[in-house]
């Protein structure tokens, strides 16, 4: 399952620089497929496709936040959620919502970083 950042978060920012795929955002900001990725272009498979430079609305004003689409829990690059370790109030938790397996996650990290 993907992470997510509770509504406890400090704003503190120690997880930002951890996520290999640039999956996290400061509250407000808005973010990009792109950002920390090889996806010059996102087919969605339904007709859908952006740029993956183009900014996406913010999912959280208030709090830093992680983009579910973006986060494979760090498989491939690291033993445990880089995000979860470093966070000083245990905010980054699993996402209930957004279930995966290891093997879709690791799928997400090969299209994330276009690895074959």
């Amino acid at each position: 399952m993907a992470i997510m950042i509770t509504e406890e978060c400090i704003n503190c920012g120690a997880c930002e620089p951890e996520c290999p795929n640039t999956a996290i955002y400061e509250g407000g900001v808005e973010w990009t497929w792109g950002g920390g990725t090889a996806l010059d272009v996102v087919d969605f498979g339904d007709g859908t496709v952006v740029s993956g430079k183009a900014p996406q609305t913010p999912v959280s004003n208030e709090f830093y936040y992680i983009v579910t689409d973006k986060c494979t829990e760090c498989k491939g690059f690291h033993e445990e959620p880089q995000c979860a370790a470093v966070c000083p109030v245990d905010c980054c938790v699993p996402d209930p919502e957004h279930e995966e397996d290891e093997d879709t996650l690791l799928a997400k990290k090969a299209w994330l970083h276009a690895e074959e």
